[in-house]
């Protein structure tokens, strides 16, 4: 069965959906059969990958309505990985599922169709604590938590470890914090190596090293459609992304 992790944090703008896309092509790259399900109704992962979210017909929206099933919506990619693509109508999605009972469940159910297909399975949540992004924890067996290495982008990180301790007791009992991973890393600054030592010791939960540094690269990667384990495949930062997915897979073998 596909193991689940959500990629979350309330503040945009910190590389959740690149590490998304990077992680899942670098599980790729070691043979691991990677999902991954965009919940933004931005739809930057899906666009990210190659995908134009206004030429599609179907998207997660369809999936959580209940009107298709996941393996109905799937697009294959060319970084050797398959999506559920988002389009804007999530924004209609998470306004009906506050109308539903057992609505936290949603994607959590729709995903057993296809979890035995799949060696990973990458949720992109969306930059706040609604409905989707409960949808994903509860749905998920660890959160991994980008966090830029600035000052105000912290701030928020203690109310969603909260929100995941809520989750733990409400929904999903299994889910964890698999750890903090610092993005947008410039150790030339004192500033950002002052705030990766606040951080690990501030929260109690890990802080995954090594840190994914900053390149204006990673910014590029998805006007080609690609992620940037294609684009800039030599990147210090491609590479931290590889050594953390073979972390991964040493970690659910073991």
């Amino acid at each position: 069965m596909a193991r689940t992790v959500a990629v979350a944090s309330q503040k945009g703008g910190v590389g959740k959906t690149t590490t998304v896309a990077s992680l899942g092509a670098a599980l790729a790259e070691l043979g691991q059969r990677v999902l991954l399900v965009d919940l933004d109704p931005q739809a930057c992962l899906t666009f990210s990958l190659g995908i134009d979210p206004e030429d599609l017909s179907v998207s997660l929206h369809d999936v959580l309505g209940g009107e298709r099933r996941v393996h109905e919506v799937l697009v294959r990619t060319p970084d050797g990985v398959d999506l559920v693509p988002a389009t804007i109508d999530l924004a209609q999605s998470e306004a009906t599922l506050l109308l539903r009972g057992n609505r936290e469940h949603a994607l959590d159910d729709a995903l057993g169709d296809v979890r035995a297909r799949y060696d990973w399975i990458l949720l992109d949540c969306p930059p706040t604590l609604g409905i989707l992004t409960v949808n994903a924890l509860t749905a998920a067996d660890e959160v991994m938590v980008p966090l830029q290495c600035e000052t105000l982008a912290h701030r928020g990180v203690g109310q969603l470890v909260e929100t995941v301790r809520d989750v733990t007791r409400a929904t999903n009992p299994r889910l964890r914090i698999s750890g903090i991973l610092p993005t947008l890393y410039d150790g030339r600054t004192a500033h950002a190596r002052a705030v990766l030592a606040d951080i690990q010791e501030r929260y109690d939960v890990p802080v995954l090293d090594p840190p994914i540094a900053r390149s204006v690269r990673f910014a590029e990667a998805p006007a080609i459609g690609r992620s940037a384990l294609s684009t800039a495949s030599t990147l210090r930062g491609v590479e931290a992304y590889r050594i953390h997915a073979r972390r991964m897979v040493e970690e659910s073998s073991s």
